[in-house]
């Protein structure tokens, strides 16, 4: 008989190192030595990109045309000349004519926010919110006592009727949920331009008027005259408006009011007339800079372009309304 050989001899340790040892291309063993090496010519190269890296699509930085920016500043100066006149021309008995005015611009901006911001039944809308700034500048005018009262009920009545107007049709009814504040935003916008009739009789109210429309004004043609020189540092890419402009336009509205505040009377001052034309430059630069983004937003997201004309029309005018709210809060909370 042959002497049998051992069966269970152990594996121990040295011997699996010396294996290890003679075979180094051998994967190791585990739950990632079942997993094959990446085919060396499928590998990224030194200089490529790692494809893990999200990849960033180029920003385009849109132009700023300066004869435009020239073009929506004469714009705007010539809005508050005509503002100017007609406040400064305006008597106890001779206020009809300023409402005319008035209305007229309230058109203007009228056709220029329902074109910008496309509510629904559109024209079913302008034609309710145009006869609203009517109907608010005829009462105004006429009323036996100035106030804001006549206004606040045209208000509330023009933005019922217009979502009235806007729920007569199926496709329109589904967009009220989404488009009542831009339909309040259109009414609020063209009731505003009756508030000059309301100062124009009051203590004070003529010479605000004047202050706020100089520092709005004056603060527009600047910001828009500097983008046409130099439009840096830019607001963003996709904006074409630049800081300078902004600020520049805001000191130099302040400035002038600052000195109109010294030529009035009592109980106008250089520093109130200062922060009168300060809060006016400040509201007509925001809203203008708001239809810039607002107009940028709807490009990157693929939606039409407004029409040219208004588009470059709404921010002066939206700009004018909103000053003349501030005259008003300026005026009963500020200057008295």
């Amino acid at each position: 008989m042959f002497p049998s050989m051992p069966q269970d001899d152990p594996w121990d340790a040295d011997a699996s190192r010396d294996v290890a040892r003679l075979t180094p291309g051998r994967p190791k063993a585990g739950m990632y030595g079942a997993v094959p090496d990446e085919d060396p010519d499928e590998r990224p190269g030194p200089g490529a990109p790692d494809p893990d890296e999200e990849e960033f699509e180029e920003i385009e930085v849109v132009p700023v045309r300066a004869k435009l920016s020239v073009a929506i500043g004469g714009f705007a100066a010539l809005l508050a000349a005509a503002l100017l006149a007609g406040t400064l021309t305006t008597g106890p008995d001779v206020r009809m004519p300023y409402a005319v005015v008035l209305f007229g611009i309230q058109l203007l901006g009228l056709l220029a926010w329902t074109m910008a911001l496309n509510p629904p039944a559109a024209s079913a809308t302008a034609a309710v919110v145009g006869v609203a700034g009517l109907a608010g500048c005829y009462l105004v005018a006429t009323a036996d006592r100035a106030g804001l009262t006549p206004l606040l009920y045209v208000t509330v009545a023009g933005f019922l009727a217009a979502l009235i107007a806007q729920a007569v049709r199926a496709q329109d009814r589904h967009r009220i949920g989404d488009s009542w504040r831009t339909t309040l935003l259109i009414v609020l916008g063209v009731v505003a331009y009756a508030i000059p009739i309301v100062l124009s009789r009051q203590p004070l109210g003529d010479q605000a008027i004047l202050v706020c429309c100089t520092g709005a004004g004056l603060a527009l043609l600047v910001a828009r005259l500097t983008d046409a020189v130099f439009p840096k540092p830019r607001i963003a890419a996709q904006v074409p408006r630049g800081a300078a402009g902004i600020v520049l336009g805001a000191m130099v509205g302040t400035f002038a009011t600052a000195w109109l505040g010294s030529q009035l009377v009592f109980p106008f001052t250089p520093a109130k007339g200062a922060v009168a034309g300060l809060v006016a430059a400040v509201a007509a630069i925001l809203v203008d800079l708001a239809v810039n983004f607002g107009e940028a937003g709807r490009r990157l997201a693929g939606e039409t372009p407004t029409f040219w004309l208004a588009r470059h029309m709404t921010g002066p005018l939206g700009g004018f309304a909103l000053t003349f709210g501030a005259a008003y809060l300026l005026v009963h909370f500020y200057l008295r």
